[in-house]
């Protein structure tokens, strides 16, 4: 079936099997906010659409615990009423009442499968949701998954809440899911073919760009007009209105507890582009380092906001946290702490401050999209990924930007990732610092002696034919970013 979306191939294979399954289903779908999760699954179920509400943001603390639920169960009934619901029905005042009222409309339906969505299910329990819980349990133990043809999606930002209320809950929700779906944003290939179909003509420097300043979000990627260059509409969204500091307030306040230190996180990574250990996050936020931060790395972790890396070299091997949400990169480092933010995109373009930023955000970038890499080198099963920071013989210290390790052939590939405009050419000096980083590298304890090493130089353009070429083993461009 031919559905209004890009991409999303596995997922959309996923929903159509649980359709087709001869018994009920109970999906959980989550991911970072804006990544498309609720247009999923409204695209592929919408004809077959049962039940379909939402729940609504409410600021918790401006309400008493019973007229925050009395909102959202008035939002759930007038739900009950749009599908088809007799509207001398009164409205409910528990959710013991409410998912009554849904079996009612359910046994009213005639239709073979049966799609209940529950959308935003976080906003919808409420801060305190056990009661919600408990109900929401007792509809699928004791109803939905007797009938056999129901299928239940819940759907929610991969909060603390979603996590450990439904996906990692051991009450009565525990041992019930069928499945898990954990949208996540587009690679590049997955922009691309969103780009062609809203008929945008960018070049693939453009849409590295544009990725580098909003990543894989499809909802950011739908602000973008095609008869604005990207220049222009990088100036609209971040720099000429309030969207930029309301999109990450929204972003943050919506997906997170606002009580935890989540954006107290964020904004610490945001300052160390390549990363911070445990203790050094603890310092910065000014949290011990137990439980409570483990739950809280886990949970951005979860929502793709952050990842985790091993970092070798040093007098151990370090994990290392790392801020990945691109749009939260751009807007720490060009919106919330300059003065002269009025200048716009535009100014900012060519200058030291812009390659400075290219440079760095370009490695990233490339991090993380190994399934590409694998398949440009026709790796198998990528065996390791890290960065590595050592000395030579010579005693030069030395840094590779990324080391990938296939087992298969023993071969280490050593990273070297460059942005540039145009084709880069390695000069003399280059060409020894090279030269450092393999020698370096070959002399470590993280070097197995029996593998090869496979110096990789990844450009935006490729390299100029040169004597100082000699270091490096293959040559790629930005384009192998883009494969599937």
């Amino acid at each position: 079936m031919n559905y209004n979306i890009v991409g999303r191939e596995n997922e959309i294979s996923e929903l159509e099997y649980l359709l087709g399954s001869d018994k009920s289903e109970f999906l959980a779908v989550y991911g970072r906010r804006r990544v498309g999760k609720s247009f999923l699954v409204d695209e592929v179920y919408g004809s077959v659409m049962a039940f379909r509400t939402v729940g609504v943001f409410i600021k918790s603390e401006e309400l008493s615990e019973e007229s925050y639920r009395q909102k959202q169960l008035k939002h759930f009934y007038e739900s009950l009423l749009d599908y088809g619901l007799p509207a001398t029905t009164e409205c409910p005042k528990t959710w013991l009442q409410a998912f009554s009222l849904l079996k009612q409309l359910l046994r009213r339906k005639r239709a073979k499968r049966k799609v209940v969505f529950l959308d935003e299910l976080p906003w919808m329990a409420g801060p305190k949701s056990a009661d919600f819980i408990a109900e929401l349990g007792f509809f699928w133990n004791n109803f939905a998954a007797v009938q056999r043809n129901i299928v239940l999606v819940v759907c929610g930002s991969a909060t603390s809440w979603m996590l450990d209320n439904v996906i990692h809950e051991y009450g009565g929700l525990h041992g019930r899911l069928t499945s898990q779906m954990h949208v996540r944003p587009f690679t590049l290939n997955e922009c691309e073919r969103y780009y062609h179909k809203r008929h945008f003509h960018l070049s693939h420097y453009e849409m590295v760009l544009a990725y580098m300043a909003l990543g894989g979000i499809p909802y950011y990627l739908d602000l973008l007009r095609k008869e604005r260059t990207l220049t222009e509409n990088l100036d609209e969204f971040f720099f000429q209105k309030t969207k930029a500091k309301q999109e990450f307030e929204d972003v943050y306040v919506g997906l997170f507890n606002s009580k935890d230190n989540y954006v107290g996180i964020v904004r610490a990574l945001g300052g160390q582009f390549y990363g911070m250990t445990r203790t050094e996050i603890s310092q910065a936020i000014g949290q011990k380092s137990g439980g409570g931060l483990s739950k809280m790395l886990e949970n951005l972790e979860e929502s793709d906001v952050i990842r985790t890396y091993t970092r070798y070299g040093g007098p151990q091997k370090e994990t290392v946290y790392q801020l990945v949400d691109f749009f939260s990169l751009f807007y720490l480092r060009h919106i919330e702490k300059r003065v002269n933010v009025q200048k716009g995109w535009k100014s900012l373009q060519r200058s030291p401050q812009f390659f400075a930023w290219a440079g760095i955000t370009f490695e990233l970038v490339v991090m993380m999209h190994q399934q590409q890499l694998a398949s440009a080198l026709r790796l198998g099963t990528i065996s390791a990924c890290y960065c590595w920071k050592g000395m030579s013989a010579a005693g030069t210290g030395a840094q590779i930007d990324m080391v990938l390790e296939w087992k298969g052939e023993r071969t280490d590939y050593l990273f070297e990732i460059k942005f540039s405009e145009s084709v880069y050419t390695i000069d003399a000096d280059y060409e020894q610092n090279l030269r450092n980083k393999i020698d370096a590298f070959l002399h470590s304890k993280k070097h197995n002696p029996i593998h090869s090493i496979n110096m990789v130089m990844l450009t935006t353009f490729g390299l100029t034919q040169g004597i100082h070429n000699a270091p490096i083993d293959t040559g790629l461009t930005m384009d192998v970013l883009f494969r599937e």
